[in-house]
């Protein structure tokens, strides 16, 4: 089925409405010319038809209405759009069919043991038979294209109608033909044809309407499509990051599906990840439902096999708090934990030194082994710095270069540059390091670096490293 999104609206709404009325006029012409030939000829069997035309015109102009309707975009009081009265409409002809099923056997009944109608097969009744067949056959090819192309439960439901009209038809052409041949060669018993013929009518009616009824149903009473949600549980399973599915619901509304999902991350995803995974599930629901509109519902997970310092960002996390250079010592069988932590520089220290509390807190009784926690609160900036200067100073510059390349780690220093900010004074600079030197070695220098220079210089106020490695300035 191709995208309808990206097709024209008001295409989309002109070809299913063009073939409904199509279907309309069709109902219209065949209805008449089966009431006129049936009542001249008296054949149940004829007259049974012109009835299901008949109802078949009421259901096609019931169809008309419901595309005309089921078109139209979602709003305040129908968030999921107007496609379910598509559904409903065919639960409608489902009951005109099985009205008409009533009618056909309980007068097919009468005739074959209470009361004998005489018949006269006449041409006339044979080429509106034949006339009736080919029209049926023509509107259910175009009904069924327009509904396959757009997934139209009415117009697919119409185009079913017609195709069982062109067996049932076939049947009474048959039954007359019986009738007919009885009378020639005065074989009594095939005078019963026509209502034996009626009858058959009605049970093809009948399988119909078993077959609407049960898609109309499951319809409107939102069942997913078979096999759909394991599908789909299979396809977002193998989305890369989620854990479980925890809920799969679908529902259908018109030719629209409806997916609402719950999946499992893990607790310490970042926001933009998150976002992210949601994306790909969305993507993998829509593989297996086409254009269907997909609400995803994250839910945090405990990983197995988390590390303790995962589990301590994870409790952070829930607070909306990040914590940052976690150290953990094992002195003699108990965990020391110490960390940093960032917090609205304008919040007053009795109520960040109370949060802080709160959390090492429920660290403590979330992780066990934890015996004490020491968290060091930093402010958080939430304002723009404005800067009065650039500084030169060679010397400063000279002197700070000396120290840091005494550490045998240390390749090249540059890009070193001071600045004044609030009569403060900032350096920073670029430092090369060996490629395979381990983060935490790097950071340990980069520490210390910062240490020798504010011993060297006490007027620097921030002093910030940027490591890069030694392949990057050798290009």
């Amino acid at each position: 089925m191709p995208d309808t999104a990206t097709l024209s609206g008001s295409a989309i709404r002109t070809e299913k409405r063009s073939v409904a009325q199509n279907s309309v006029w069709a109902a219209v012409a065949v209805t008449l010319l089966k009431i006129v030939v049936g009542i001249s000829t008296g054949s149940l069997g004829i007259l049974s038809e012109a009835l299901h035309s008949g109802l078949d015109l009421v259901a096609a102009v019931i169809t008309l209405l419901s595309v005309r309707v089921s078109d139209k975009p979602a709003d305040a009081e129908h968030q999921y759009g107007h496609g379910k009265i598509e559904s409903f409409s065919a639960f409608l002809e489902t009951g005109l069919l099985l009205l008409t099923c009533a009618w056909i056997i309980w007068e097919a009944i009468q005739r074959l043991f209470f009361r004998t109608v005489e018949i006269e097969p006449s041409l006339a009744a044979f080429a509106v038979m034949g006339f009736s067949i080919g029209v049926d056959w023509w509107r259910s090819r175009a009904l069924q294209r327009i509904a396959d192309k757009y997934d139209s439960q009415a117009l697919q439901a119409d185009a079913l109608h017609f195709r069982t009209d062109i067996w049932s038809s076939a049947v009474v052409i048959l039954g007359l033909v019986l009738v007919w041949a009885g009378e020639h060669y005065q074989i009594r018993w095939l005078e019963r044809a026509d209502p034996i013929a009626a009858l058959f009518v009605a049970g093809v009616v009948i399988s119909v309407s078993w077959r609407l009824a049960r898609q109309t149903t499951d319809a409107l009473l939102d069942a997913a499509p078979k096999g759909a949600r394991a599908r789909v549980i299979e396809a977002v399973s193998g989305v890369p990051g989620v854990l479980e599915v925890d809920r799969a619901r679908i529902r259908r509304a018109g030719n629209r599906f409806f997916a609402d999902l719950s999946v499992g991350l893990s607790r310490n995803v970042t926001f933009q990840k998150s976002e992210q995974v949601v994306g790909e599930v969305t993507s993998a629901v829509r593989g297996i439902l086409p254009d269907a509109d997909v609400v995803v519902h994250s839910l945090p997970r405990e990983v197995r096999g988390e590390n303790i310092f995962d589990r301590i960002r994870a409790v952070a996390a829930r607070h909306n708090l990040g914590v940052h250079d976690i150290s953990i010592q094992d002195l003699h069988g108990r965990l020391h934990v110490e960390q940093h932590l960032e917090m609205q520089e304008t919040l007053p220290l009795k109520q960040a030194h109370d949060r802080v509390t709160q959390l090492e807190n429920e660290m403590r009784e979330q992780i066990g082994e934890i015996s004490t926690i020491l968290t060091h609160i930093e402010s958080e900036p939430a304002t723009i710095e404005t800067g009065d200067e650039l500084v030169q100073n060679a010397a400063l510059e000279r002197r700070l270069k000396e120290i840091a390349l005494q550490f045998s780690e240390v390749k090249d220093v540059h890009e070193m540059r001071f600045k004044r900010v609030g009569g403060k004074l900032y350096v920073s600079c670029h430092c090369t390091m060996g490629d395979e030197l381990p983060l935490s070695r790097v950071h340990e220098v980069m520490t210390a670096l910062e240490i020798r220079f504010k011993q060297q210089a006490p007027e620097l106020f921030r002093v910030l490293i940027h490591p890069e490695p030694q392949t990057d300035n050798t290009r």
